[in-house]
């Protein structure tokens, strides 16, 4: 018979925290704490291969689940002597899912079970509806964001309740062992006095920082403190604890390892390793790849005057410029207009996912910073404002009012999850200084990793940060991005247009100087590493406007491709118009022979893009030769280089 049960409660627990793919994480966690010695309301986890189980054979349950299912009820009802559907004091359970990855507020949850008609079958339904919700629109839509696969399945955690709307000595919270979003060793958290846990994540009411306990229920405030140190202890990482106050009586109803920032990813780590809690290679390990992607993202930049049109908490670091819209569809409408947009909602749900993965921020007037939009949008590395409550948002007439301004859908507004500040302008960003923490979580990457890495830049802007984050060189720079500018595009426009090669010529001739300080300042910049310099790639055609000039117009008709991969691009530029990437490579070289002689190392390597053919890259390859020895006898310097594809 397969075990697909698994109690706890009591000080007892049948799994543990090695068994998260089979329990789920919050399963997991309750078992872990249970042996702990932690006060955990008991309850039994339903495994996820009874969720895998139920999809492989047409949503029908196990045969062996139900005579588990009623052995779990009984060791809940010895524990807390109720009986489940009673008369008189019933057991009340609460059924939940809890797949092996966090994903907050995607599947359902069933609270209060136990006391109208029949809650045995009630129970089944419930746990019928937690498995359905695993393939629910707004968990397919999560995982496949986070690209979490379908077979890990659900858990399902039935559990006794506990409630934190007894008065004035209950209420229910959610903490942190460290600050999410900075990563600050203190313990950080938000309560509600008389409420239920639902109350806290769904943003219907704005919390207190969870310290106001140490006031009103000081003794629990205690010994919740002497678990949360207990628990990152135990667990060696950064944790997100979820507790309920029954009538002064502490309940943990959650633990896990927490979701945070970038930022504040790096600054524990590096922690954690001085506290010795963790060696360098763990704290390397504990910091994803993808996450640091959020410490590029802009900020306001000081130095400016801003007008704060309101304050909300700081939910999700960094700032963020766009559009307001209402809805998550609007969201995305407008985002496939490349346009950048910020959504703003009361509170965001589940059923929002896919408009906040498309905004560059969130701004809700409902919630605290456990609420699901400051949650979500960390996960996502998204900047984030909530609980601004003194916006008052109207959906339906799509704007909201602040200080007697009228703010609709389309308008630009500005605001900074750093600070929780929302300004009703398009403000401009600056990028941020990288801290200690990170340069430090870089030295040790450094000293364990195996592979060089250069960086894609194409300006001198873009290598000096490049350097900045420790990149041995550039593995691409791509020259079309520097004939986009404003003053070097209308001599290109030029250029496709001359009917002589004489007349590319001069328009040419007017880019060339602009094109031999590109490169010189970005040697400059990579002081002798590799840089390699891709000659131009693109299709003449995306150099032209498409509307307006009518000339202009047709001639970017004809230029067009079928298939935009193939045809007149790259190579076949170079074959057809030489001229193109004689001057290119003459300016790659004059800028190299400058440095050189100025006693700058070099060390260009130009790259022949998109060869299909041997006789286009050794007819390139020649020119290119040619035009190198050219300048290099004119200078009289020698320069190293490289020519490929």
């Amino acid at each position: 018979m397969t075990k697909y049960i698994y109690t706890f409660g009591d000080g007892q627990a049948e799994g543990s925290a090695a068994m998260k793919s089979l329990l789920g994480g919050k399963g997991a966690g309750l078992a872990e704490m249970c042996k702990l010695g932690l006060p955990v309301p008991p309850g039994f986890t339903i495994t996820t291969e009874a969720c895998n189980y139920f999809y492989e054979h047409d949503q029908v349950f196990p045969k062996d689940l139900e005579a588990q299912v009623l052995a779990g009820l009984k060791h809940i009802e010895t524990i807390m002597g109720q009986k489940f559907g009673g008369e008189k004091n019933p057991l009340l359970i609460s059924v939940r899912s809890g797949a092996r990855a966090s994903m907050p507020g995607m599947m359902d949850t069933v609270l209060n079970l136990g006391v109208p008609p029949d809650p045995r079958k009630q129970l089944w339904e419930a746990i019928r509806a937690v498995f359905q919700s695993w393939m629910g629109k707004r968990a397919q839509e999560y995982r496949r964001i986070h690209r979490i696969p379908r077979d890990w399945g659900t858990a399902c955690n039935i559990q006794a309740m506990v409630f934190g709307n007894r008065g004035e000595t209950s209420g229910t919270g959610v903490a942190f062992t460290r600050d999410p979003s900075t990563g600050e060793k203190k313990f950080f958290g938000e309560y509600l006095i008389n409420a239920q846990g639902e109350e806290v994540v769904a943003g219907i009411r704005t919390p207190e920082p969870v310290e106001k306990l140490k006031q009103t229920l000081p003794g629990c405030y205690a010994e919740l403190e002497k678990i949360y140190q207990k628990l990152e202890r135990h667990y060696k990482d950064m944790q997100d604890m979820e507790f309920t106050i029954q009538e002064g009586k502490l309940w943990m109803l959650q633990t896990r390892n927490g979701k945070r920032t970038g930022r504040a990813a790096v600054k524990i780590a590096v922690d954690m390793e001085r506290e010795g809690l963790i060696d360098k290679r763990e704290a390397l390990l504990r910091v994803d790849p993808k996450s640091l992607d959020q410490l590029l993202h802009p900020m306001i930049d000081p130095k400016l005057k801003k007008k704060v049109a309101a304050k909300g908490l700081a939910a999700s670091p960094g700032a963020a410029v766009g559009r307001v819209v209402f809805t998550a569809e609007e969201a995305v409408i407008w985002a496939q207009k490349k346009e950048p947009v910020i959504l703003v909602r009361q509170e965001t749900s589940a059923e929002d996912i896919h408009g906040m993965f498309v905004a560059k921020g969130i701004l809700t007037s409902r919630g605290g910073i456990t609420s699901h939009a400051a949650v979500v949008a960390r996960g996502m590395g998204k900047v984030c404002v909530a609980g601004c409550e003194v916006l008052q948002i109207d959906p339906h007439k799509k704007q909201f009012l602040v200080g007697g301004k009228v703010v609709r859908e389309g308008d630009w507004i500005t605001i900074d999850g750093s600070t929780g500040e929302v300004m009703l302008e398009k403000l401009p960003t600056v990028e941020p200084a990288f801290s200690e923490d990170f340069q430090t979580l870089m030295a040790w990457a450094d000293q364990t990793r195996k592979l060089k890495v250069r960086a894609n830049a194409d300006t001198p802007k873009d290598a000096e940060l490049a350097r900045e984050l420790g990149a041995e060189g550039i593995g691409l720079c791509r020259t079309e991005h520097m004939f986009f500018a404003q003053d070097r595009v209308t001599a290109m426009q030029e250029m496709i247009l001359a009917e002589t090669t004489e007349a590319r010529k001069r328009s040419l001739a007017k880019i060339a100087p602009m094109q031999r300080n590109d490169f010189k300042e970005i040697f400059k910049k990579m002081r002798g590493l590799p840089v390699t310099i891709r000659l131009l790639d693109p299709p003449l055609h995306e150099f032209l406007p498409q509307e307006g000039d009518e000339k202009m117009m047709a001639k970017a008709e004809a230029l067009k491709e079928v298939n935009p991969m193939l045809g007149f691009r790259g190579c076949r530029l170079g074959i057809v118009y030489p001229e193109i990437y004689e001057m290119q490579v003459q300016a790659v070289m004059e800028a190299a022979c400058e440095l050189t002689k100025e006693g700058i190392g070099v060390l260009p390597e130009i790259e022949i893009p998109l060869v299909g053919l041997a006789g286009e890259i050794s007819k390139l390859r020649e020119l290119c030769e040619d035009v190198c020895r050219r300048v290099m006898q004119k200078t009289g310097q020698k320069v190293d280089y490289k020519i490929g594809t």
